[in-house]
């Protein structure tokens, strides 16, 4: 399974609008239209966002708060993982993994050693998603009420291993 993560362009963004996560997920991610409108309302959070494709075909979308100043409890950083959001779908298939292992990737080649994201602690909520995946509870809420949890980012040299 293969996942790239594009800009998202006149030429996809109607695509990319229309993915959905089933009804009952909804509260918990909301919807790719509003995670551009909260992007347009929080200049100041830094967002870096893409559509997760699996060949040809827009699949889901990420966004993230990139190298940001962090001013609790609204903006969280230096880099926090702001939407992950795949159709229903797609869903099951691993591209959501896939998703947030590349952004892992990209935000530990800009020297970042973590990256936080948040979720709504209820039943049939991410929390499970995020634990598979490594993040682990930092103790601390956002605004929200949400759970903040940190994915360990581990630096490595030039061939892709640990530091001495």
């Amino acid at each position: 399974m293969s996942v790239t993560l594009r800009e998202i362009t006149d030429a996809n963004r109607e695509a990319v609008l229309a993915l959905r996560v089933a009804p009952e997920q909804e509260r918990f991610v909301g919807s790719v239209q509003g995670a551009l409108e909260d992007a347009a309302e929080y200049p100041h959070a830094k967002p870096w966002y893409r559509a997760a494709y699996a060949g040809d075909d827009p699949v889901g979308f990420v966004m993230v708060s990139w190298n940001v100043q962090p001013q609790p409890p609204d903006i969280i950083g230096p880099w926090f993982l702001w939407k992950v959001i795949i159709d229903r779908r797609y869903q099951g298939h691993g591209y959501g993994a896939e998703a947030v292992r590349q952004v892992a990737e990209l935000v530990r080649a800009e020297g970042a050693t973590e990256l936080l994201t948040s979720y709504v602690p209820e039943d049939g909520g991410p929390a499970g998603f995020y634990q598979r995946l490594g993040f682990v509870p930092t103790g601390e809420l956002d605004g929200n009420g949400e759970v903040i949890v940190d994915l360990a980012l581990l630096q490595t040299d030039s061939a892709g291993r640990p530091p001495a």
